[in-house]
């Protein structure tokens, strides 16, 4: 259990990390497909580096990211094969990471990060009237649907494939 929530704080760390190396560094739209469509209405595309190399640091940055985020999912299949894990602990294990992830995406990032010290608005200055006046979080909807539905149903299929051999 506690390797558990260990690695939901790795990848709620790999998806911080994610954020940042694209909104900071990267600073290409296509990113921001999650953002509110009347955010990603007004955003400009930045052609321009914010310095030298900073696409390159978000590149690798996002990079490292990426390798957490399969750490993560490596770690928590080979653990449960070395202990034996049935379709239930490998379900809950999954359910858990991804849970105690989302709730740190809505509350952390998306409410204090986003909203309260506006981590976006500094980048994206256009955007400050479209998340003026927003009291919580982004896509409300999508976050429920994601945590009640699709991320259990995502960690059963996931469990059923490990439990298979």
């Amino acid at each position: 259990m506690l390797l558990t929530v260990f690695l939901a704080i790795v990848f709620c760390a790999a998806m911080a990390l994610m954020l940042l190396s694209a909104v900071a560094f990267i600073q290409d739209n296509k990113f921001f497909a999650s953002a509110p469509k009347e955010a990603r209405d007004v955003l400009i595309q930045r052609d321009k580096e914010l310095f030298y190399g900073a696409r390159a640091i978000g590149w690798a940055l996002f990079l490292i990211a990426v390798l957490m985020i399969l750490g993560v999912v490596v770690i928590a299949v080979w653990d449960g094969f070395r202990s034996g894990f049935t379709f239930g602990q490998f379900f809950l294990r999954f359910v858990l990471i991804l849970t105690i992830y989302k709730i740190c995406d809505m509350t952390l990032i998306d409410n204090f990060l986003l909203l309260k010290f506006h981590f976006f608005q500094y980048y994206y200055p256009e955007a400050e009237n479209v998340m003026t006046g927003r009291k919580y979080g982004f896509n409300i909807r999508s976050q429920l649907l994601k945590l009640l539905v699709i991320f259990p149903a995502v960690s059963a299929l996931a469990a059923w494939i490990c439990s298979l051999f």
